[in-house]
């Protein structure tokens, strides 16, 4: 067992994964350590953007992970592959989950949790990664204004025991790590697309040039997100150049 090696719980922090950065930059954590939290001061999303959760109420967290197997312009596969683990939890309770591109988790057209990846490169290779993590659990008022969030307790009217969660969360994250050292990164790509939200359907998106109709077709090595109008023509979009219209 790598992820879970070492598990560090905590009542209150500013953030997991200001946590964890802390302690790469002081110390030499083992891989695989796991920082949890009750709550979070300052809960961190995607740049610009934070994250909304309840005091004891959901599953917050972030590993540390040292991939030196990965070549930086691979860097994704982290992101397939925690995006993964945490499907896998969700898809066991409900058929309706799916990962939206890059790395939130989705049932039906509502966010369950979303993923915060934090990679520092090592010359040819990642040196480090931080893989943080917010699951709805418990929550069932949601404060912040956030267009569409949803709950584990929401989906399948059921409160859910925190400590089992994230125990379960971190095994399967370590059996989805155990595929990026073996070298299975061709099973992890299929499994993501497989599992993707909207992959293969026609829906309306925006760009920079405006509204669109659009279909998924994959997601590229190197993260990017190809999508094809309907007039056959195809682009690659980075985050934030693409903005999904529910």
């Amino acid at each position: 067992m790598i992820i879970g090696s070492r598990i560090l719980q905590h009542e209150k922090v500013s953030s997991t994964n200001t946590l964890a950065a802390a302690l790469l930059r002081d110390s030499d954590p083992p891989e695989g350590t796991v920082i949890t939290a009750s709550y979070q001061e300052t809960g961190r999303g995607q740049p610009g953007n934070s994250w909304e959760s309840e005091p004891g109420k959901n599953l917050l967290m972030s590993v540390i992970l040292y991939p030196v197997m990965v070549r930086p312009a691979d860097q994704f596969i982290i992101s397939r592959m925690v995006s993964l683990a945490v499907y896998d939890l969700i898809s066991a309770r409900t058929r309706a989950a799916r990962i939206k591109w890059p790395n939130d988790i989705y049932v039906g057209n509502d966010k369950i949790a979303g993923i915060l990846i934090e990679n520092s490169i090592m010359g040819q290779t990642l040196g480090s990664s931080i893989a943080g993590i917010g699951l709805n659990v418990n929550q069932t008022e949601f404060k912040s204004g956030a267009p569409n969030p949803v709950s584990l307790k929401q989906v399948t009217g059921t409160t859910h025991y925190l400590r089992a969660i994230t125990e379960e969360l971190i095994s399967l994250l370590d059996q989805r790590y155990g595929m990026v050292v073996r070298g299975d990164g061709v099973l992890l790509e299929r499994e993501y697309h497989e599992a993707l939200y909207r992959a293969g359907e026609w829906h309306h998106y925006s760009d920079s040039n405006g509204e669109f109709e659009g279909m998924i077709e994959r997601v590229m090595p190197d993260g990017m997100l190809l999508v094809r109008r309907r007039d056959g023509r195809s682009r690659e979009y980075a985050f934030r150049e693409i903005d999904y219209i529910l």
